[in-house]
């Protein structure tokens, strides 16, 4: 049996659709996500350094960070990659967790967060908030749908490739938007193939399909013999830098892991030579008491599959090239995502004209679907942000005024407005 183009039309529009509200905070969480560090820095003043030639002691910060708080507990050191933030400094205190800001270049501590920004959109486009590995799955299904919806759409449009440059306007909303979809839509589909399947590798590698997961996550090496490690506050972090930095030449140190038992390591990981990887390509393991490497893997000498599986993030965030890749990708993100609302459109204002006096239910029982996710989605939220960060109630406020402001943009776009075409359409 042949598949006609309207076959594909159909597909695409389902997809579109059923799953319009979830794809769309998917889409949009994601993009939020590749300028979540900026967004820090423009919300939160005590995250900003000034660059400078020399970086502080790492030894003088975590004797500043213990000063300041004497019963704080370093857990995890992550310095970004954008020279105009601060290191993030993971502290636990009487059972509470934080975030300490302190400046790289001065060695001073500037602040402290229960969340910043870029924790709350990765976490949210990560899974959504629900916890048991289905938010997980939930997101990295998109992938998949993602792929097909624009695989299809190239199927059903008629010499798309002519299109690349029309934009039609004068006749109507309708065939504005319709066009403006199309324009996008062409436009975006490069960034939709390397969404979607990097999407796609996620997945794999959260099913340790072929054994990706456990190739690319290998497990942190334990120290055998039995002794004791000094308090927290006797590493010496700068020794630890360099035998990392001998390991691997021109290592550009970005995460420190904390040993807490008698057998853990000090877990370094950072840039070198090799482009596009992530940081954590380059993996070097530091005895803490001797400060001799027991383990060293070199982002040159990765296997293939843990090659591609470190590549994944800066491709799919666009964090590689600094701040220039990270807004063509946000750009293109906002892209995706207006697809969505446009389709949503389109949709809508084409069933007006065909029916004038009754709107046909387009989503049907998926309303309720995408809209009961969305309320299983903030109740976890809630409950994780309260429970995990504890921020103060203006965070809290300014979290819930941005849902708050979602719905009610959602519902005035497709219910308020519409209905008042269809109202228009039967006088």
């Amino acid at each position: 049996m042949r598949i006609k183009k309207k076959h594909f039309f159909k597909i695409h529009s389902w997809i579109g659709i059923r799953l319009s509200i979830l794809f769309f905070i998917v889409c949009f969480s994601g993009t939020l996500a590749t300028l979540s560090h900026e967004m820090d820095w423009l919300f939160n003043p005590s995250i900003r350094a000034t660059p400078q030639k020399e970086l502080a002691s790492r030894n003088l910060i975590a004797a500043n960070f213990k000063e300041k708080y004497p019963e704080g507990k370093m857990t995890y050191w992550t310095r970004p990659n954008e020279a105009y933030l601060c290191d993030i400094i993971y502290k636990e205190e009487n059972g509470n967790n934080s975030y300490v800001f302190a400046n790289p270049y001065t060695g001073e501590i500037q602040g402290e967060s229960k969340l910043t920004v870029q924790r709350f959109f990765r976490d949210l486009h990560y899974y959504l908030f629900i916890p048991f590995q289905i938010g997980h799955f939930t997101v990295l299904i998109f992938a998949f749908l993602l792929f097909i919806s624009f695989a299809t759409a190239l199927v059903f449009y008629k010499k798309w490739w002519r299109k690349l440059f029309e934009l039609q306007t004068g006749k109507g909303s309708l065939v504005f938007f319709r066009s403006l979809h199309r324009l996008v839509g062409l436009w975006s589909v490069p960034f939709s193939i390397l969404f979607s399947v990097t999407g796609i590798w996620y997945f794999l590698e959260r099913t340790d399909t072929g054994n990706i997961g456990t190739i690319s996550n290998p497990k942190n090496p334990e120290i055998k013999n039995e002794r004791q490690v000094e308090d927290i506050k006797s590493i010496d972090f700068d020794r630890a830098i360099i035998t990392a930095k001998k390991a691997i030449p021109n290592l550009k140190t970005s995460n420190i892991n904390i040993p807490e038992k008698t057998n853990n390591v000090i877990y370094i990981t950072g840039k070198s030579d090799v482009p596009l990887v992530r940081e954590r390509a380059n993996r070097i393991y530091v005895d803490p008491v001797t400060y001799q490497p027991i383990k060293v893997q070199k982002a040159k000498n990765i296997p293939t599959v843990m090659y591609l599986n470190d590549i994944a993030d800066p491709l799919h965030f666009g964090y590689w090239g600094g701040l220039t890749t990270k807004i063509i990708w946000f750009v293109f993100g906002l892209g995706i995502s207006s697809l969505i609302l446009t389709g949503i459109w389109i949709t809508l204002k084409r069933t007006v004209i065909k029916r004038k006096k009754k709107k046909q239910k387009i989503m049907g029982v998926w309303r309720y679907i995408n809209w009961g996710i969305i309320g299983v989605l903030l109740a976890f939220m809630y409950i994780i942000i309260l429970t995990r960060y504890q921020p103060p109630i203006s965070t809290v406020v300014i979290i819930s005024f941005g849902w708050l402001l979602f719905i009610f943009l959602t519902w005035y776009i497709f219910v308020y407005l519409l209905q008042k075409e269809v109202n228009k359409a039967i006088q």
